[in-house]
């Protein structure tokens, strides 16, 4: 079996363009976790996870910072409301990874079932001569693969 027979083509993703609002408004509306990130053509050029608003709203280390006869701490001043408040109005190629994992819409399942658990990704964004045309979750393998004890 091949990826374009399981794939979901029904594909939610953000434009370049777009502000992370878009993608904070996706995830909640979709109870989904992350989204390909596509230009025009509707290539992609990168991917934005819950774990890159996490890493922007969390808690942020405090800073040493060496003078030449004093150290001193530098804490980040900002709440969590203010970060929220900052991060909706970011452009989302400021936040996604722009190097974006993906496979042919030909690949093997057994291959895709490889790549998500090497690079231990969740979702493979699945294309066909560099246009997305659908993706692939961690449980789509897993239902496919064992289908048929359950």
């Amino acid at each position: 079996m091949q990826a374009q027979e399981i794939m979901i083509r029904n594909v939610y993703k953000v434009k370049e363009s777009d502000k992370v609002r878009s993608v904070i408004e996706k995830f909640i509306t979709h109870r989904i976790s992350g989204l390909p990130v596509v230009n025009e053509r509707n290539e992609i050029v990168g991917y934005i996870s819950d774990g890159d608003i996490m890493r922007f709203i969390g808690k942020q280390s405090d800073r040493v910072v060496d003078f030449m006869y004093f150290s001193t701490i530098i804490r980040d001043p900002r709440c969590l409301e203010d970060k929220v408040a900052e991060i909706l109005n970011l452009d989302v190629m400021t936040l996604c990874k722009k190097k974006v994992i993906t496979a042919d819409w030909e690949t093997d399942i057994d291959q895709i079932a490889a790549i998500l658990g090497k690079k231990q990704i969740k979702k493979l964004p699945i294309v066909r001569s560099g246009v997305l045309v659908g993706i692939i979750s961690r449980g789509d393998v897993i239902r496919h693969a064992f289908r048929t004890i359950i």
